[in-house]
């Protein structure tokens, strides 16, 4: 009995979420993406902030009313990741079968997607934006589940570093929902499709996958790390969150308000008189700086749960490397088919592309 209700605990959690969303009140925001049938900007309703803080207070509510227990996602871990896994699939299939296909063979469309961007309601939910808000809240749940696991297990004598971990996972969740409206202008949005990748990795893969670190070590006793570790791990992730939120800012002002400062930075640029390219700031450091600030975060909630020497903690920080160097690859592909010369003077001023001085 338990593995079944293991297993349809995504379902009912999806539902929630999803009910939430479309409840709650929610911000019209104007995005960067056109509508490929008005040729107008895409509006997005978002209330990603809202959906976070109700699901964590149910969450906290079933437990503190004994209804279901704090660690109920830790308990059924495994048999909650087939279900959500089974969920991923079904989704893919059922985002990609409706759609024409783009020309390329049918694999390369399940995995990469057919609709750019599909939206329902007249708006209302944004499949893209709806996928990341299942995938964030669902990830908080399971941090939160495997923390609350560590404590009962432990209890004073609890590692400090799991709660470390969690935090910044935290930390890492809200601040993505907080500054929500920024990523309508991330590479996500406007340059890929909506199908297995999209689809299977935001149910699936990022709500299960992104907690790797605290599923195998929240059932270890404390390696007693001093003090100075723990530091040192929020230190990584603060920096590589200052890289990231930092350029993602400074990109959104300027495709915004491009001539407002950030930060005190005035933007400067390379033209061709229609098109123009930021090359100071943050983005004059790399080419994607933000890459590495992604990179640098997901170090610091490996090591932060405290065993180095174990490698599924990497497993997470690795992932990104994986994910990120070859899509700044087809970026830069997609960046020099689309602006020419103008790229040419662009890759002139910035020449790292990921790492400065470095790569």
């Amino acid at each position: 009995m338990t593995l079944l209700l293991g297993f349809l605990t995504p379902f009912f959690i999806y539902i929630g979420i999803t009910i939430l969303h479309y409840l709650l009140p929610g911000r019209w925001i104007t995005g960067y993406v056109d509508n490929v049938h008005t040729g107008e900007k895409l509006r997005y309703r978002l209330n990603g902030l809202l959906v976070f803080l109700a699901s964590v207070g149910l969450w906290y509510t079933l437990g503190y009313l004994g209804w279901v227990p704090w660690d109920w996602l830790y308990t059924v871990r495994w048999s909650s990741l087939a279900g959500a896994c089974v969920i991923g699939l079904v989704y893919a299939f059922a985002s990609v079968l409706p759609y024409p296909s783009t020309g390329k063979p049918f694999l390369v469309d399940f995995f990469l997607g057919r609709p750019e961007n599909p939206q329902v309601k007249g708006g209302h939910i944004d499949a893209k934006m709806w996928l990341y808000l299942i995938g964030a809240v669902m990830l908080e749940l399971n941090v939160l589940s495997f923390a609350a696991h560590h404590h009962i297990s432990f209890g004073a004598a609890a590692s400090p570093g799991i709660f470390v971990s969690a935090l910044l996972l935290t930390y890492f969740i809200l601040d993505y929902l907080t500054f929500e409206k920024v990523h309508l202008y991330t590479y996500d949005i406007f340059a890929e499709r909506v199908g297995f990748k999209l689809g299977w990795g935001c149910l699936t893969f990022y709500p299960y996958f992104y907690a790797v670190g605290l599923w195998a070590t929240v059932a270890l006793p404390d390696p007693g790390r001093p003090s100075w570790w723990s530091y040192l791990c929020v230190a990584i992730f603060l920096s590589g969150w200052s890289l990231a939120r930092g350029a993602n800012m400074q990109k959104f002002y300027f495709k915004t308000r491009p001539e407002r400062p950030f930060l005190g930075i005035t933007p400067e640029v390379v033209s061709d008189g229609e098109r123009t390219l930021l090359v100071n700031g943050f983005w004059g450091l790399s080419r994607h700086i933000n890459y590495l600030g992604e990179v640098l975060m997901a170090t610091g909630i490996a090591l932060a749960v405290g065993h180095p020497d174990m490698i599924w903690p990497w497993l997470y920080p690795l992932y990104y490397v994986a994910l990120l160097f070859p899509r700044e690859r087809d970026d830069e592909r997609r960046c020099a088919a689309k602006y020419g010369a103008l790229w040419q003077d662009y890759t002139g001023r910035v020449k790292y592309r990921i790492i400065p001085y470095l790569y």
